[in-house]
């Protein structure tokens, strides 16, 4: 777990990150509140917070205050260092939004102890937002946690004036499968066919389950064709798969139907729109006769020479 030190004192600085260090963590220093800030604000900042309290231009009190006001993915937790030994100054920390203290000069060992509390009140922290954020089933993302990182992905890559896609594939004739060999199996096929989808993507794409046996892939920084393609090579991996049936013999497939719909560059649109144009094409390649590839707005599957079986 990484650490961030907090100390304009360059000695006190280096004993923490010496010590630091040797329980194993990994150390962030800086030496102001201002440069503190900077990293805190970092998609992959510390979730661990040593500062000192009496700093110039930004103290331990105002950085706690401003942390606790950005927007961060995870909880951090704040410990202030402090040669004030007054009760009222402990409660002003505190109430600052300060998670725990220690006075100057600290004690080693209670400083392991204490960093020991805030990591376990992290991890546990992250395992709820884990939970929070996960389809219990299939261990992709759910509907909600997808729909928050997909606006935040169509915000980055407007920024960024790139292009994002989004697939939505839904396994054919699912409810055959519950009926024939159980929920249990039906379960089974779900996580199968999540796994595969997460196989087949690019480690800054995701995947969630977006409803029954309805699933959606972001993938930011690809246009429409070379998701199209993306969704080409899904659809085959999905029909290589060999499913089986527990204590048996007996073993069969499955196909998906896939519908594509990218966003123009510069384009100002909600992830809802987006959804409902990949949905569409989903439904026209249900209609096609499944097992295919469609593209929103334009078919470009004659083009690009994507799938045209019939379903198994």
């Amino acid at each position: 777990m990484r650490v961030l030190i907090v100390e304009d004192e360059v000695v006190s600085r280096r004993l923490l990150e010496v010590f630091l260090g040797k329980l194993g963590y990994e150390v962030v220093s800086v030496s102001s509140g201002k440069e503190a800030l900077g990293v805190l604000l970092d998609p992959q900042a510390p979730n661990l917070v040593i500062s000192d309290w009496m700093m110039p231009e930004m103290d331990g009190l105002e950085l706690c205050h401003r942390t606790r006001d950005i927007q961060v993915a995870g909880y951090i937790y704040f410990i202030i260092l402090t040669a004030k030994m007054d009760k009222k100054d402990i409660i002003k920390g505190l109430e600052a939004g300060a998670d725990d203290y220690l006075t100057k000069p600290f004690d080693q060992e209670e400083l392991r102890c204490r960093l020991k509390i805030g990591e376990r009140i992290v991890n546990l922290e992250m395992r709820i937002m884990e939970l929070a954020n996960t389809d219990s089933l299939t261990g992709v993302l759910n509907r909600r946690a997808f729909m928050e990182r997909c606006q935040i992905e169509i915000q980055r890559c407007n920024r960024e004036c790139a292009p994002i896609s989004l697939i939505l594939a839904d396994i054919d004739h699912f409810k055959r499968v519950n009926d024939r060999y159980g929920h249990q199996v039906g379960d089974m096929t779900l996580q199968k066919f999540a796994g595969q989808l997460s196989a087949s993507s690019r480690p800054y794409d995701f995947v969630a389950r977006y409803g029954g046996e309805e699933f959606v892939v972001c993938l930011p920084g690809i246009d429409r064709q070379q998701a199209g393609l993306a969704a080409e090579r899904m659809r085959r991996q999905v029909e290589a798969l060999s499913l089986t049936v527990p204590a048996s013999t007996n073993g069969f497939s499955i196909s998906a139907s896939f519908g594509v719909a990218s966003l123009h560059i510069g384009s100002e649109e909600c992830p809802e729109p987006l959804i409902g144009r990949a949905d569409c094409a989903m439904y026209q390649a249900k209609h096609e006769g499944r097992n295919r590839v469609c593209l929103a707005i334009e078919d470009w599957r004659h083009e690009m020479g994507l799938g045209t079986q019939q379903p198994t």
